[in-house]
């Protein structure tokens, strides 16, 4: 099958969005499939205002045009509401041609974080860019269910899978650190809520893992805390392991692939009963959700480890990959919603 993905979040971005593209890619590639994957290094760009690690594809219509024909796919997956995304929606548009697109984002409270534009118009954007969709794939039921509140249809299930393999319990701990030690793993940027984590009252460290336009400012505000900047592969799963809490104070992801490579680690999380955790939290199983923060880190360093990563066992990036295969065929839309909710 020839699947055409078009994505505004590609390398050397760092987030769940590009790590979630980069799994599935290389396992549809794996399983014989060719991939076209339209992407912003394949193109003139700007850096995203308040947000220069991101860039802004300038004029892309043309380009993305002349990639598709000469591809000619049987399937296109839009997945991201930026110019590329666009660019890929008049493209399908304009030949009568089926394609679907996923809701990796809460672009809406993102960009309201940054500037004060109304939420409604917000949706009304993003909305607009889904609507005419076969389908738009959503993470989780909660995040359904909001989207569904916001006036979406056409919403279906793509659950996300972590490297069991790679993110595993580990004996030694590469942080000497004094214990316990809480650790925030993502970008480090205002949408993540990143200050609640750093205020909290903790007798052991706390540890930052990721980069991004707030950390300057976070290491003026907070020189207690332990900044370690972007980590990758093994080092990343190393630093993960030798946590003993990981901390989601975000209020603004659809999902946060990085709980599940914590608890793959054998890492309880702590965090907000918000969408992406209410789907992926069990109090005493897997970590701790509360309204209060410092309450779901002090109760989730009681959680064991050895649930967290039986938990996380059951989530594998064959399956995640399978439904998309399943997702991204119109006529076979019916038929992938028994193998999404198997995996939820």
């Amino acid at each position: 099958m020839r699947i055409a993905i078009v994505t505004d979040a590609w390398h050397p971005q760092v987030n769940g969005v590009v790590r979630t593209l980069n799994k599935t890619i290389s396992l549809l590639e794996s399983w014989g499939h060719e991939i076209l994957c339209i992407n912003p290094t394949q193109f003139r760009s700007i850096p995203m205002p308040t947000y220069p690690d991101i860039p802004l594809v300038l004029f892309p219509y043309r380009r993305v045009r002349q990639m598709l024909d000469a591809f000619n796919p049987d399937a296109i997956h839009l997945s991201t509401e930026g110019p590329l995304g666009w660019a890929g929606r008049r493209y399908c548009l304009r030949n009568d041609f089926p394609y679907t697109t996923t809701y990796h984002t809460r672009f809406p409270e993102y960009v309201r974080l940054r500037a004060p534009i109304p939420l409604a118009l917000s949706y009304a954007f993003v909305r607009a860019f889904h609507k005419k969709a076969v389908l738009t794939m959503v993470a989780t039921s909660s995040m359904k269910a909001t989207l569904e509140a916001h006036g979406f249809k056409h919403l279906e299930y793509w659950t996300r899978g972590v490297d069991i393999d790679h993110f595993v319990p580990r004996e030694e701990s590469v942080m000497d650190l004094p214990r316990p030690i809480a650790v925030y793993l993502g970008r480090v940027a205002v949408e993540k809520n990143i200050k609640d984590f750093l205020n909290l009252k903790l007798d052991g460290s706390k540890v930052v893992i990721g980069d991004g336009p707030a950390l300057q400012d976070l290491k003026a505000q907070y020189p207690d805390a332990h900044f370690l900047g972007y980590r990758e592969n093994g080092d990343l799963a190393r630093h993960l392991a030798a946590a003993d809490v990981m901390v989601f104070p975000s209020k603004t992801d659809t999902f946060g692939l990085v709980m599940l490579e914590a608890m793959a680690c054998g890492v309880p999380v702590a965090t907000y009963p918000v969408e992406g955790p209410l789907d992926v939290i069990k109090n005493g199983v897997n970590g701790w959700m509360d309204e209060n923060l410092q309450t779901a880190m002090d109760n989730a360093l009681k959680v064991d480890g050895a649930q967290c990563r039986k938990f996380a066992e059951g989530y594998s990036w064959d399956a995640c990959t399978q439904q998309f295969l399943s997702l991204i065929q119109p006529n076979q839309v019916d038929e992938a919603m028994e193998p999404a909710e198997k995996t939820v």
